[in-house]
């Protein structure tokens, strides 16, 4: 294209963020989206246009326009003579889930970038031949930017890192406003609470959500040089393993070209398809872009100021959405350099040789901090950890040390333990670069848990003095707020029972409480087993929407199913707006559960309660019991006879996977489920150890043939029968 002043290109403004009502009903626009996928690929053209509708933006784009105009007539462009080094940081956001990406995977983000920067990816070899010099370009296509990007070790308060942040904070799944996310990362990262300047670092923003794209940024821009100046990308769009894959690995070299001043081949202030553009490159052939590989598209027709016939177009260029993407052009190329070197953003001084030092990024590296983690901090007895060094930034040497471990000590960098005793364990890593050495030492790091109990079994809280470091239970706190304590003062039975200090605490938190294992290895189908326990809760307004959910595992812990969740209303539609506990049993609620089936009647069976906020109130969990089912077992943990049954009521019917039959009984006892078909034959019976006041039961439906059953629901002299149909 017939270029000759450089502009301005897909600068964002934070002040134009949508908010969050409008990103929920933001619909994706589907032209702007690669073939095959549902986010929108890079809406940088969007908050361009955006911001050329305020002035003041307008303003500050003319005036960088001048600027960099001024200087390419002051000795740009800048050769290709030697490579220039950015300091790269990669902050992630996240709220523990998928989004949690590994630092593996982030890494592989990183060596994917150097890697298209210095024409090192082999599919470069396969560019179409009609971009080559004996085709008119002045210099090879694809070329090699020379451009070098480097973790940057060194934080903004001196502090010595990995280059990688991790912060923790429900907003990575509100893109709505980028601004919200920096500030989040500002406030609550592990390395440093504060501003990452972005004339210092390159800094990368990985998050669930960033508004419906998989990636945007910012280009140079006069005057703005804070922490916001940087790469917003999809978690699941980072490097090309983990969440990722390979047709999703180069969102981040497509985002950091923009950061370089390059645009979308079609321009800056359209979708792909629309028209003709301009990106102010001139061998980049004019085209209106492409979503899918085309290899031999010629969307823009006419004589070209550079190329002297009509080329087709650069559909594997990096800058635009196909698929098969894999090079930058030399125009590109000097236009990133010129970006690089330029006072706009004062870009020029990321790369300085100060600045390298400054931010650990000169090359220079040592060993500043021994760091490890495990596979597991958990175990049942006779189990092994794989220890992952982590230490950073260089290390030649390790002498670890496992209390309780077998072997007790190892020089391997990523040695496996194994575990045959209970107890509560520390980790020592003594890590070295051959000059200088740390320690890292993890105190009560490892768990190894007790011998499995066995049923009928009750966990009724009355032996325990806390619940922090025990071997029976686990607790859970990644919001480090409130937590599953012990309550002291009073219990369904007892004094005693565990409680979640729900109340004041923020929307969007999880907590778990997991226990130590329970042998149901002499479960027969016979008896079958239930699983019941006592909650007690209220809400703290009706709108609190809150979640219980009780998961198991059958292999100690190494994975788990989710098998209950009572949310809502279910749990308590009883609002109270002061902090609550229960004042008496009427107050609790008994949930029996009949789906541990065949699969997990094993010898290292567990169960964990997890619990959602949403600002609601406390929680409370007490008398936890684990028994055989079998109708004809009269055994009762303490349970007495009488009584009748009230507010009986069977949903959702029709079913699908479970039923759940509600009931209120004056007295505790012992109440018989039998399911029938409409011929009378028995399909399934649970015995249910009831307790007084309301009960929950639940029944797994999920191997039932379609059709009509009637429930039969006994307890003591009365009885009851409920229809109700599996889809």
């Amino acid at each position: 294209m017939n270029k000759t002043v450089l502009t301005v290109l897909s600068v964002l403004s934070l002040t134009f963020a949508l908010n969050a009502q409008q990103v929920k009903q933001r619909q994706i626009d589907l032209q702007n989206t690669r073939e095959g996928e549902n986010v929108e690929y890079c809406i940088t053209h969007k908050k361009y246009n955006e911001l050329l509708a305020d002035p003041a933006w307008a303003q500050a784009i003319a005036e960088t326009a001048q600027i960099q105009a001024q200087e390419a007539l002051a000795g740009n462009p800048q050769p290709k003579a030697t490579t220039y080094y950015i300091p790269i940081v990669f902050h992630l956001l996240h709220n523990n889930g998928p989004e949690n990406i590994s630092d593996d995977q982030i890494l592989d983000a990183f060596n994917i970038l150097n890697r298209d920067y210095d024409l090192l990816n082999p599919d470069a070899a396969n560019v179409v031949n009609a971009f080559n010099a004996s085709n008119g370009a002045a210099t090879s296509i694809p070329t090699d930017v020379d451009i070098q990007f480097r973790l940057a070790t060194i934080a903004p308060n001196g502090t010595c890192f990995s280059g990688i942040t991790h912060t923790v904070n429900a907003i990575t799944s509100d893109g709505s406003n980028g601004n919200n996310q920096v500030n989040a990362i500002k406030a609550g990262n592990d390395v440093y609470q504060g501003e990452w300047p972005g004339d210092k670092y390159l800094n990368i923003f990985i998050c669930a959500d960033i508004g419906g794209a998989a990636g945007y940024t910012f280009n140079p821009m006069n005057g703005f040089t804070g922490m916001n100046n940087g790469v917003w990308v999809l978690s699941d769009y980072v490097g090309s393993i983990g969440t990722s894959s390979p047709y999703t690995s180069r969102t981040l070299t497509h985002e950091v070209g923009h950061w370089l001043n390059l645009s979308h081949p079609w321009g800056s202030t359209n979708n792909p398809g629309v028209s003709c553009g301009n990106d102010n490159v001139n061998d980049t052939p004019q085209t209106i872009g492409s979503t899918s590989c085309n290899l031999s598209a010629n969307t823009c027709t006419g004589d070209n100021a550079y190329w002297g016939f009509d080329q087709i177009d650069q559909v594997e260029n990096y800058m635009d959405y196909s698929y098969c993407s894999k090079m930058f052009s030399p125009g590109q190329v000097t236009r990133m350099r010129n970006a690089l070197t330029s006072s706009v953003a004062n870009r020029s001084n990321v790369m300085s040789a100060s600045n390298l030092a400054a931010t650990g990024a000169d090359g220079n590296l040592y060993l500043c901090s021994a760091q490890f983690s495990a596979d597991k901090t958990t175990v049942c007895a006779g189990e092994q950890i794989t220890y992952t060094d982590m230490s950073f930034n260089a290390v030649s040497g390790w002498n670890w040390s496992f209390d309780g471990g077998t072997p007790a000590t190892s020089n391997t960098q990523d040695p496996v333990i194994t575990y045959n005793t209970p107890g509560i364990y520390q980790v020592t890593l003594q890590a070295t670069d051959g000059t200088n050495n740390d320690t890292e030492t993890k105190t009560s790091y490892i768990r190894v848990l007790p011998s499995a109990s066995t049923i009928p079994f009750l966990e009724d809280f009355e032996s325990y003095s806390t619940l922090d470091n025990l071997l029976e239970w686990g607790v859970d706190n990644p919001g480090n707020n409130a937590k599953f304590e012990l309550e002291t003062s009073f219990g369904h039975t007892g004094t005693k029972c565990a409680r979640l200090m729900n109340f004041g605490q923020a929307a969007g938190n999880l907590d778990e409480l997991t226990s130590a294992p329970v042998d149901l290895s002499g479960v027969t189908s016979a008896t079958g087993v239930t699983l019941s326990f006592r909650y007690a809760y209220r809400k703290r307004n009706s709108a609190n929407n809150e979640y219980l959910k009780v998961f198991i595992t059958k292999d100690c812990g190494d994975s788990w199913v989710q098998r209950k969740t009572i949310f809502g209303d279910q749990l308590s539609s009883i609002v109270s707006t002061s902090s609550w506990s229960p004042a008496s049993q009427t107050d609790w609620t008994t949930v029996h559960m009949t789906n541990v089936t065949s699969t997990y009647w094993v010898n290292n069976f567990r169960y964990k309660f997890t619990f959602e906020s949403d600002g609601g109130n406390n929680f409370y969990l007490d008398n936890i019991n684990i028994y055989p089912g079998d109708p004809s077992d009269n055994l009762v943990l303490g349970l007495n006879e009488t009584a009748g049954f009230a507010d009986l009521s069977l949903y959702p019917n029709p079913a699908d996977d479970e039923v759940n039959v509600s009931f209120g009984l004056g007295a505790a006892q012992d109440v018989v489920l039998e399911v029938t078909d409409l011929t009378g034959k028995l399909v399934q019976s649970n015995l249910i150890k009831a307790n007084a006041g309301n009960n929950l039961v639940l029944l797994n439906t999920e191997t039932f043939a379609q059709g009509v059953y009637m429930l039969n629901i006994s307890a003591g002299n009365k009885r009851s029968t409920l229809r109700f149909m599996v889809k």
